[in-house]
């Protein structure tokens, strides 16, 4: 039999240790971070509904019901269904990919500037899904393998770059700008010398955007985050204990090393995963974990509240792309003008430290 106990602690806030099965499983639960949780997947909801209710068909609240149960006009249903549905379910998967991403680094840098696409990782999978597409023709899968590839081997490389008696979190930033400022001109030279027609598809894919994506993208987008999110979650406690120093780490047990290359991994797999369906998308890894961060009033950098801030992000990203202006705009094109003033205070306060 199992049965669940549940026991009030003072952490010096609100956390409740629930225990099952005898005592031999425990979860800590913070009040705090789970109301930011609940919050951000009501304000998501809220987005959704109102980005399935907006566009130039006239759709009212009840037609998109009708449209999930399966009555209601045909038109509706593929518009709700096949159209808009898609593109928010991405919307939201990806930008919670990016976040985890950016926690991740962010975590292992201690830094609130160690984001993938600040260190050179999101440039990296760019290169590589380039040079699939530019030179070999690659479909979907083809790219995303070269964004994969493309993301390892810049991670490898900043690492290396960075290395010296052990990779310190400010040195890698700055290893990583370099490295991502000479594959961002490599990737230009790439489109510039490709043939017309490719080069204006990479460049419009390259600005980052959900334009055109459907079930076709959100299958396989699905599949991948289901096998790599649970990996990240398994190792976010000992991410945790990473952030304490690699001395305290190993004498709880971990393994540094070991899960600081399973962390980088995974958070290169993230990146390249967005980068393959739609493109490099900025500046959500950067500032969706230090906004969760800020809500939950936490000192470490939480993966489930940064995910859940990182799709409402780019949901609202994506709206504001297609219906606050008179012609639609690529998503990336909104996360960058918002981001690079996030950016820029950002900046301006770590300076000031």
């Amino acid at each position: 039999m199992s049965g669940t106990q549940s026991s009030r602690i003072n952490f010096g806030r609100s956390v409740h240790s629930v225990r099952s099965f005898g005592g031999h499983l425990s979860v800590r639960l913070d009040t705090r971070s789970l109301f930011i949780c609940l919050a951000l997947l009501v304000l998501s909801v809220c987005v959704t509904v109102f980005s399935l209710l907006s566009g130039k068909y006239p759709i009212t609240l009840t037609d998109i019901l009708r449209a999930f149960t399966g009555d209601g006009d045909a038109q509706v249903r593929m518009i709700v269904m096949e159209w808009r549905l898609p593109r928010i379910a991405l919307a939201f998967l990806l930008g919670a990919a990016l976040a985890m991403s950016g926690a991740i680094f962010q975590s292992l840098t201690r830094n609130p500037l160690g984001s993938p696409d600040i260190i050179g990782f999101s440039a990296g999978s760019y290169t590589g899904a380039l040079v699939v597409m530019l030179l070999f023709s690659g479909g979907y899968y083809e790219t995303a393998i070269g964004a994969l590839i493309g993301g390892i081997l810049t991670a490898i490389a900043v690492y290396l770059l960075a290395y010296q008696r052990g990779v310190q979190g400010f040195r890698l930033i700055i290893v990583g700008i370099g490295v991502a400022a000479m594959l961002s001109s490599f990737n230009i030279w790439m489109i510039r010398e490709a043939e017309l027609q490719i080069a204006m598809s990479a460049a419009i894919w390259g600005a980052g955007s959900l334009n055109g994506l459907g079930f076709e993208q959100l299958g396989p987008v699905f599949i991948a985050l289901s096998v790599v999110a649970p990996l990240v979650i398994f190792l976010s406690r000992m991410m945790a204990q990473l952030e304490m120093g690699d001395d305290i780490a190993r004498a709880s047990g971990v393994n540094s090393n070991r899960v600081r290359v399973a962390l980088m991994v995974l958070g290169v797999a993230l990146t390249a995963i967005v980068t393959a369906a739609a493109g490099p998308i900025s500046f959500i890894a950067l500032a969706a974990p230090q906004i969760a961060r800020r809500l939950n009033r936490s000192a470490d950098v939480a993966l489930v509240p940064s995910a859940l801030m990182g799709g409402l992000l780019l949901l609202a990203a994506d709206w504001a792309a297609q219906h606050a202006f008179r012609s639609q705009l690529p998503v990336g094109v909104m996360t960058v003008s918002i981001g690079g003033l996030y950016f820029v205070w950002l900046l301006i306060r770590e300076g000031r430290k």
